[in-house]
């Protein structure tokens, strides 16, 4: 259609929204000065990372009262995340005021009793419907579907209260609070969780807006109350990893290894090559992976940041896979061949850009924990987890740990966190500790993965991608110990990896340790586990798990 414009205030990744506009057909303008907003038919609002940043960037850029214009001009308006978070009055992440267009206050999930962000995939509970024979215009609930799960990724979350209640469309449950996940009144339609990363189901939402009239009869509408659960219905993770780097005659692909080692054993020991990133990715979406994770092993230090190959791969990938994309490897301060230095910020800005929804860091997380242990835990507010968090939020901040077992015979020996060793040491050895690694694994530090975790959790991460190198490549099963440690150290959401080789393996890691989500990679790449063959035996153990996504766009 013509006349649907964005506002876009410069907050991450907008890439897959515009590239989900696309694919069903249609193109969008940007906003690019205030006095554009009155121009558009139809306005999106998309949002991510930080209440504070998006309502300062909102008024210094002069948006703030053009925008509340617009909506109260009757003309369709929808917000996404943090966009629908700033009609509200205000929100506990900041002193700065809302738009208040809707009553109430946004306020932060407790993470006493479930991790923090809300991560993941989860249900809604529609409270409004219309008539099956109503004829009059935009169906009030956009195609939103109680059967379907979205996309969720916030720490803070707008209550259910009698002030607001004409507006909540939707409510989810996390853990055991309730929330408005979409809000529809008039001409205006807004979701905290993300339509263009929940496949076609979120798709589907964007078809509806864009298509419909953007204007709901209220006289047709009908209202009921939400119910509290004894149990949310927050679905468990599988997702898929993709390790790329340069092979030997300088193409991007696919490889995995064992135990780290990426090169073939026989014949000319080139790098092992599973398949096309790009191409492996759209499979994986079409297979059902819940999120899609590129971990860059190659390091393009002589290349110009603009230029790096991992950017293209993340926009070739965001024009086809509609879940949330995660690039890890590089996101430190970049200096190019011309002299030019860019911060570890201006690197994960430009790598949003492109398509990616959070980025992983790993050797630079370690420096920043040792740093901060050092210093008696006082922040400096310069390291790259606190700038990218600032800006974008701690849900955009994976935290990619590398550790592995030290072996000693009594606990009593080291002052690290030591858990009973899975298997006994070389010696005989009941117990171990986790040592953290930089440089890919090649060198290890006086750094125990429990301080590790739980310093960059206090920098600002958001989640934990917790590898076991001996585990790396082994098809052995999760480390069981390790990951369940982690868990009860941190609250924030953390992803199980390496050493998954049945579909048992996964049920055990969820069942055992509560972790939020499991990686795999070469298993899925050379389809000795099928994807879809985890998440049917995952279901079928009783463990809530997101279906294949069959919407009919």
């Amino acid at each position: 259609m013509t006349g649907l414009y964005m506002l876009d205030y410069g907050a991450g990744n907008v890439r897959s929204l515009v590239n989900a506009i696309h694919h069903l057909g249609h193109d969008i303008t940007f906003v690019k000065d205030p006095s554009d907003i009155a121009l558009a038919e139809k306005l999106i609002f998309p949002g991510v990372g930080d209440f504070g940043f998006a309502m300062r960037a909102l008024h210094t850029k002069g948006y703030a009262e053009p925008l509340k214009a617009y909506i109260k001009s009757g003309k369709p308006f929808m917000a996404i995340c943090v966009g629908m978070q700033t009609l509200f009055e205000g929100s506990a992440e900041s002193d700065e005021p809302g738009l208040g267009v809707i009553p109430g206050k946004v306020l932060k999930f407790d993470n006493t009793n479930k991790a923090v962000p809300h991560m993941g995939w989860n249900h809604t509970d529609i409270l409004k419907s219309q008539p099956d024979n109503n004829t009059s215009g935009q169906e009030v609930n956009y195609g939103l579907d109680e059967d379907k799960v979205y996309y969720f990724v916030h720490s803070y979350a707008a209550p259910y209260t009698e002030e607001n209640k004409d507006w909540a469309l939707s409510t989810t449950q996390y853990g055991d609070e309730l929330f408005i996940s979409a809000v529809q009144k008039d001409n205006v339609f807004a979701t905290q969780f993300h339509p263009e990363k929940s496949g076609y189901a979120g798709l589907a939402l964007l078809k509806s807006f864009i298509t419909g009239t953007g204007v709901v009869d209220e006289a047709t509408v009908t209202h009921k109350s939400p119910v509290k659960t004894e149990k949310d219905r927050f679905s468990k993770r599988i997702i898929a990893c993709l390790d790329v780097r340069a092979n030997d005659q300088g193409d991007l692909v696919v490889t995995k290894g064992d135990q780290y080692d990426v090169r073939e054993s026989e014949g000319n020991k080139d790098v092992r090559n599973l398949g096309k990133p790009v191409e492996l990715a759209k499979r994986y979406f079409e297979e059902g992976a819940d999120e899609v994770t590129f971990l860059n092993i190659t390091s393009f230090r002589n290349c110009p940041l603009a230029d790096t190959p991992m950017l293209e791969v993340l926009k070739r990938t965001s024009e086809t896979v509609f879940v949330p994309l995660t690039i890890g490897g590089g996101i430190r301060d970049v200096t190019d061949p011309d002299g030019t230095v860019h911060p570890a910020f201006e690197v994960a800005g430009e790598y949003f850009r492109s398509g990616a929804d959070k980025v992983s860091i790993g050797s630079d997380a370690v420096y920043c924990a040792e740093k901060f242990i050092a210093s008696g835990g006082k922040k400096t507010g310069t390291t790259a987890i606190e700038t990218i968090a600032k800006a974008y939020g701690s849900q955009a901040i994976v935290i990619s740990v590398d550790p592995r077992r030290v072996y000693v015979k009594d606990p009593k020996e080291t002052t690290h966190h030591t858990v009973k060793a899975p298997q006994p040491g070389p010696n005989g050895e009941e117990y171990c500790w986790y040592q953290c690694t930089v440089m890919g694994g090649r060198e290890g530090r006086d750094l125990d993965v429990i301080q590790l975790v739980t310093s960059c959790e206090q920098l600002g991460a958001g989640e934990i991608l917790l590898n076991c190198m001996d585990r790396d490549g082994t098809n052995s099963g999760f480390e069981l110990e390790l990951i369940d440690s982690v868990r009860q150290a941190v609250s924030i959401p953390v992803i199980a990896s390496s050493g998954a080789g049945r579909v048992e393996h996964f049920t055990e890691v969820f069942e055992k340790t509560g972790v939020e989500a499991a990686l795999a990679a070469g298993i899925f790449h050379r389809r000795e586990v099928p994807l879809q063959a985890v998440k049917e035996y995952v279901k079928a153990a009783g463990v809530l798990i997101r279906p294949i996504d069959t919407t009919v766009l």
